[in-house]
């Protein structure tokens, strides 16, 4: 049985989560709309990606016992000038929902709910990972600077990116 205030926590995340998935959306329509077609289809995964976090953490909490909230969505803004601007925003973002969890997992503990604790540490992973993709984009991007070439080619590259890649570690 979820605690009122744990039970509030996890629909504050639900709702971060939908969130993430509009704006990355937006990102996806914006990218699609300037040509971008990898970075749009990258996006459009992101987005996905985002919504079954949502659907798991609204799972979890009517499986708990709590009852799962679908709130209103502040809409994204749908211009990000350049697709370096958006990449880290997107980086900027991923660190957001990365301090939301690490406070969501402060709670678990604070309301010794150790059961949602060990739930929530599949999202602090992925969390790393996220990280871990957004930064790698955006070394790959300052590697491209305004050179269009490159550009072609980490649109067209970018679809073979995933998180789980970005987050591994070469082996000595």
């Amino acid at each position: 049985m979820l605690s009122k205030k744990l039970e509030k926590a996890l629909n504050d995340q639900v709702r971060i989560e939908a969130a993430s998935s509009q704006v990355y959306l937006s990102m996806a329509s914006w990218a699609e709309g300037k040509g971008l077609e990898g970075i749009a289809n990258f996006m459009y995964a992101q987005s996905d990606e985002e919504r079954m976090h949502m659907l798991k953490l609204i799972k979890f909490i009517n499986e708990r016992g709590g009852n799962a909230n679908i709130s209103e969505l502040k809409a994204p803004k749908n211009d990000f000038g350049t697709f370096q601007k958006m990449f880290n925003e997107l980086l900027e973002h991923e660190i957001f929902v990365s301090d939301s969890i690490n406070e969501l997992v402060h709670v678990t503990l604070e309301e010794k709910d150790y059961a949602t604790h060990n739930f929530l540490q599949w999202y602090v992973a992925e969390q790393i990972e996220e990280e871990a993709l957004a930064r790698n984009i955006l070394d790959k991007i300052n590697l491209i600077g305004n050179d269009k070439g490159g550009l072609y080619l980490f649109d067209r590259d970018i679809q073979q990116i995933t998180a789980n890649s970005a987050a591994i570690t070469p082996k000595e």
